[in-house]
């Protein structure tokens, strides 16, 4: 299968990603892996996008679809991938479309994680984050510490990022709504659309996606 995952900041792409693609058996392929994997073996493309990156800018379209190009014609892509992240507006998703099409193949769907603005917000900014290990990662609604800013694993004290701040949170929707949100649109005309409710135990979401492509086929 080939599909696009999209939602909001704080669906649980990330981890509905991993999942779904080892359930599947397809790669996942994330913007983040991309330019870190280009970045960190230096190739010409990863030599790009660090100098926009260096300079504070964004990485332009041309160089995010050329790295997806290039993972996706990788030997275990062949079957099928599951791209998060990209395409990230309607230009990349044209860009995609041409790009499949001169392959011969087509996306198989778009799966939609929905979850309303207000819990988006709360789990993002609910999240406390270790200072000793990053890895450690508590909700001070849904997982909190026994004892309020400290870490049950090692002791040390938990903070709030602040990319996970409220203010920041509403600013990453809002630039969700304006540049990404218009992909499910472009894919709805294409009877691509999957959507799924994001809310509720992993596990139950998986399943519920996993149940949705299958019935979308």
């Amino acid at each position: 299968m080939r599909i696009v995952l999209v939602g909001p900041p704080g669906a649980g792409k990330g981890t509905q990603a991993t999942r779904l693609a080892e359930k599947l058996r397809i790669p996942h392929i994330s913007t983040g892996d991309l330019f870190r994997a280009n970045i960190s073996r230096q190739t010409e493309l990863g030599k790009l996008a660090k100098s926009y990156i260096d300079a504070g800018n964004l990485v332009p379209d041309e160089v995010t679809i050329a790295m997806a190009k290039d993972r996706m014609s990788q030997p275990d892509a062949e079957n099928g991938f599951l791209l998060d992240g990209f395409p990230r507006n309607v230009s990349q998703a044209e860009a995609l479309d041409e790009l499949l099409k001169s392959e011969g193949i087509k996306l198989d769907a778009v799966l939609d994680l929905e979850a309303p603005e207000d819990e988006v917000v709360k789990r993002i900014a609910g999240r406390r984050v270790c200072r000793k290990d990053s890895s450690h990662v508590f909700h001070v609604t849904y997982s909190p510490p026994k004892q309020e800013g400290v870490c049950d694993l090692c002791g040390g004290e938990l903070y709030q990022r602040n990319d996970d701040s409220e203010e920041t949170v509403r600013t990453r929707l809002e630039v969700y709504h304006t540049q990404t949100e218009p992909i499910i649109d472009y894919y709805r005309a294409q009877g691509l659309v999957v959507t799924i409710s994001a809310m509720g135990p992993v596990d139950e979401v998986t399943g519920r996606a996993l149940e949705a492509l299958k019935s979308g086929q």
